[in-house]
């Protein structure tokens, strides 16, 4: 997709997010974002997206870590159970219950018979969220192998996105058609129609974030709310207030104007083509 016309149209996305999330303070609606899919197929950078003008205390990103041993004793959607919307509240699930029908059962973390109780209770416990009001949306972010294995490698290459690569990562190349049949399985007990999963093709990463937001905002029956003006009001005479010398406050080195001067010394670059007059 074109990069101006997909920034351009992700901005006014983007804006109406705002407007969504307005709508859901006020209304006290209660929203579900899953982000499932395979490793490399854009979740973080569309949750990315999605939340970067939303405020973190109404839009909140659920990460979990690896289930600790006593997670482990416990209820399998228990651990879940607490990150839940509370009125006003919209939550992204950056991964979630679904890990037990994807890496757990791919890897071996989980046994046969947690997985089939996985698969028998998930559409129920599902229901239950829907039944009581919660609106829970699933998008299962797709990629094809040659374009996963390409940003793999690429994210090998920079330091910035290094961290993004873990062993399983790495396996799930090795592991591709486990993973096919264990979605595919997935899909079949779990695409309910109180809550369906939304397939986003990811081989474009702009176009999927567009795709996907763009049908988010079709999900939540959002209206735009008619807000009160925020007044900025005159500031008041001072009232004899003397600030403490600067020379006692310890500031932050000026490691900009460190830049600015080893920017100066840089020699100027010739322009390639000659000035015409």
């Amino acid at each position: 997709m074109n990069k101006k016309l997909y920034e351009t149209e992700l901005k006014r996305l983007q804006a109406q997010l705002v407007e969504m999330q307005a709508w859901v303070q006020s209304t006290g609606a209660r929203v579900v974002v899953i982000f499932e899919g395979r490793d490399g197929a854009g979740k973080g950078s569309a949750i990315k997206r999605v939340t970067e003008y939303l405020n973190p205390r109404v839009a909140r990103i659920v990460a979990l870590p690896t289930p600790s041993e006593r997670d482990k004793t416990r209820w399998y959607f228990q651990r879940y159970v607490s990150h839940l919307p509370a009125a006003g509240e919209i939550v992204m699930m950056d991964r979630s219950w679904y890990n037990r029908a994807g890496v757990e059962k791919v890897m071996g973390y989980c046994t046969n018979a947690e997985y089939h109780r996985f698969l028998h209770q998930a559409p129920i416990f599902e229901r239950m969220l829907v039944e009581d009001g919660i609106i829970l949306l699933k998008y299962w972010f797709s990629v094809s192998d040659v374009e996963q294995e390409n940003r793999f490698r690429s994210r090998g290459e920079d330091p910035m996105r290094r961290w993004k690569l873990s062993p399983n990562d790495m396996l799930s190349i090795t592991k591709w058609e486990d993973y096919s049949r264990a979605k595919d399985t997935m899909l079949v007990h779990t695409d309910i129609p109180e809550a369906p999963w939304v397939g986003v093709d990811g081989d474009d990463k702009r176009r999927a974030r567009i795709n996907m937001i763009a049908h988010l905002l079709t999900q939540v029956p959002y209206e735009q709310l008619n807000r009160d003006v925020v007044v900025i009001p005159q500031r008041p005479p001072s009232g004899g207030y003397e600030r403490p010398p600067l020379d006692e406050i310890t500031f932050a080195p000026d490691h900009a104007a460190d830049v600015e001067l080893q920017h100066a010394k840089l020699p100027k670059r010739k322009s390639a083509a000659k000035k015409t007059q």
